[in-house]
């Protein structure tokens, strides 16, 4: 693996990391400020943000598969892996990002 693309699995992990953290975080001053609990809110929205988190760090899901689909049809499988790779390490951010929240939020929910 090449320095840039090691820095762009950083990057995609930091990335997934803050978009769980802050869509968590905005979310719950949101629910606070129509009268909804936040820590319950913003445990639900750590859930159903992982995905968009993951999305967002790679780029957008369309870029991804266009790299998958070339890495399968023409033969380039560095691409696989290297999409694969990054859809890991996006995915390690988006997880460590809701153990976070629920820490914050004092839930133990085994994921």
């Amino acid at each position: 693996m090449d320095r840039e693309f090691l820095a762009t699995l950083v990057i995609d992990f930091f990335v997934a990391f803050g978009v769980l953290i802050g869509g968590t975080l905005i979310g719950g001053m949101g629910a606070y400020l129509i009268g909804k609990p936040p820590l319950q809110v913003m445990h639900d929205l750590a859930g159903s943000l992982k995905i968009w988190a993951i999305v967002a760090a790679i780029g957008g899901s369309f870029d991804a598969i266009t790299s998958l689909e070339r890495g399968l049809f023409t033969g380039a499988h560095d691409d696989i892996f290297k999409t694969l790779f990054m859809v890991f390490f996006a995915l390690c951010g988006a997880h460590s990002g809701t153990l976070l929240v629920q820490w914050i939020v004092g839930e133990q929910h085994v994921l």
